[in-house]
């Protein structure tokens, strides 16, 4: 099962470029869009109709949203995380499969004078239980744009960047917590080295000279890690400034009939 993450930086743009090329050559199980900056009634879905496509959108038009394509139909759809203060930016779309939940996500940016900071840390908190939640019924595969470099090795200048936003102190805490909560970063799983990269500010040619960050990713449940047969990043895939990252697992890696919690919610 081949699934894919990637930060397209407004979906209406992207189509006008390489993403259609893209789909076809892939052609992934799923594949997750983050920053689409569209409602559905915005972009005509002209890719394949052999997918499913689950949105979920930000009140305000032209900013953030999430989308999922899917080639199997999902049991359940939910979006948001059933918070109000956090659902009204189209950040997180959860889909459930019979061996997993797959849930997309585009994190809140804590802003370059880290105005958002606080928000941000309160959102990982939330977001952290949400996971759990759904961890307690049955594994879970996450990904998207998390706007964070984790360690040092997943940015090109840590020392320059101590305080600013997408790697201080506080931000990295909270990937330490989803590490100790029990979810894998699945490309460390193969890759331990640094000068490997998501994303590249679209100044000073910084793309070419692979100055970048890290902060896109996939996180598993630790149970699905036998699951996991591969993780990589496509670095030379042009159209954002951010390149997809992709996972292979497992056609079925695990199933549970356990009851759904309560905290999830559907519109």
């Amino acid at each position: 099962m081949k699934l894919i993450s990637w930060n397209v930086n407004g979906l209406r743009a992207v189509l006008k470029k390489n993403f259609l090329d893209y789909l076809q050559q892939e052609s992934p199980d799923v594949l997750c869009l983050q920053e689409t900056k569209c409602w559905p009634d915005q972009v005509e879905a002209v890719w394949s109709d052999r997918y499913e496509t689950h949105w979920n959108w930000a009140e305000k038009k032209g900013y953030s949203g999430t989308a999922i394509l899917t080639r199997e139909r999902p049991i359940q759809v939910t979006r948001g995380i059933g918070i109000a203060e956090h659902d009204r930016e189209g950040r997180v779309i959860t889909v459930e499969f019979p061996g997993f939940f797959l849930v997309n996500v585009y994190v809140p940016n804590s802003q370059r004078e880290l105005t958002r900071l606080a928000y941000r840390q309160q959102w990982d908190c939330d977001f952290l239980a949400y996971l759990c939640a759904l961890d307690r019924v049955k594994p879970v595969v996450w990904c998207g744009d998390l706007n964070v470099a984790h360690t040092a090795i997943d940015l090109t200048n840590p020392k320059a960047n101590v305080r600013n936003h997408g790697f201080t102190v506080e931000e990295r805490a909270g990937f330490d917590a989803v590490v100790k909560a029990g979810f894998v970063d699945t490309f460390r799983e193969f890759e331990k080295g640094g000068g490997h990269y998501t994303w590249w500010s679209p100044m000073g040619g910084a793309r070419s000279r692979n100055v970048g960050w890290r902060i896109d990713y996939f996180l598993i449940s630790s149970r699905l890690r036998p699951a996991l047969k591969s993780a990589s990043i496509d670095a030379k895939i042009p159209g954002s400034d951010h390149c997809p990252v992709a996972i292979q697992l497992e056609a079925a890696p695990l199933s549970t009939t356990a009851k759904k919690p309560a905290s999830r919610v559907s519109r």
